[in-house]
């Protein structure tokens, strides 16, 4: 299985030229569009959101990750293994969640794709570079790069990247208005309090649970603190974007 996460949207070409090369090269593997609206140029908040995902999958699913306002520059292409899952993308950061949340770091690998395809356009890895490098992975064939062998320690600080394990930050709107935190709802208590915009929100277990209109915080799906209203639009509401401050009230 390889399963697509990008910024690159669902309109224009993008991800059907992507999803071409996957097909035309692993023929036989299930492709799973996980989101292509990821935060947008914004490697950090992505970081945190893609790692909230990835418990959903099996083992040997291969993540092909994509947000990548680099494009072009030094930045490393890279193959991490976390655990037994595999993804493929930019060293921007991206999967440095992923790694400093693997339940064992000494299963945690990392590569410098060294593979080169015969066309590589500037601003389109995604296509000519880390699709066909998915594909291989799928496809069971050797790791088309070389080991980043770093010592325990360097590995950790390489994960962090002063990166905290919890982002107290919005990352992510959904389709209905939601305000998705980088924060994991099992770090702090139903009796705590979310400030965000000078907005308070208290705990509710789900939507039912409070007044039409009304807004609160619960953990979502994927075990993060998400912003709510009651059939509303949370987002709108209370004004609330992507790299909003979110402060935890510890009574």
């Amino acid at each position: 299985m390889i399963v697509l996460f990008t910024d690159y949207g669902f309109n224009g070409p993008y991800v059907g030229q992507m999803k071409s090369v996957l097909t035309q090269l692993s023929p036989r593997t299930t492709v799973i569009d996980l989101m292509h609206d990821a935060p947008s140029y914004n490697a950090e908040a992505s970081a945190y959101l893609l790692a909230a995902l990835v418990n959903e999958f099996p083992d040997n699913t291969v993540f092909l990750c994509v947000v990548d306002p680099g494009v072009g520059s030094g930045r490393k292409p890279v193959i991490v293994k976390a655990g037994k899952q595999w993804f493929v993308g930019p060293d921007n950061g991206l999967f440095n969640v992923v790694a400093l949340h693997a339940a064992d770091k000494s299963e945690v690998k990392w590569w410098c794709i060294d593979w080169k395809p015969q066309r590589l356009s500037s601003s389109f890895h995604g296509r000519d570079l880390f699709a066909p490098v998915a594909a291989m992975l799928a496809n069971g064939e050797p790791v088309p790069g070389e080991p980043l062998l770093l010592e325990r320690k360097a590995l950790e600080k390489k994960a962090k990247i002063n990166w905290p394990a919890d982002l107290a930050k919005i990352i992510y709107l959904d389709h209905f208005g939601n305000a998705i935190s980088g924060i994991r709802a099992s770090s702090i208590t139903a009796s705590q309090t979310i400030i965000v915009n000078g907005y308070r929100f208290d705990w509710a277990r789900t939507f039912s649970d409070v007044n039409l209109g009304d807004g609160f915080w619960y953990e979502n799906a994927n075990g993060l603190v998400e912003i709510a209203v009651n059939q509303g639009h949370a987002g709108q509401q209370y004004n609330l974007g992507v790299g909003d401050e979110v402060q935890i009230v510890i009574h």
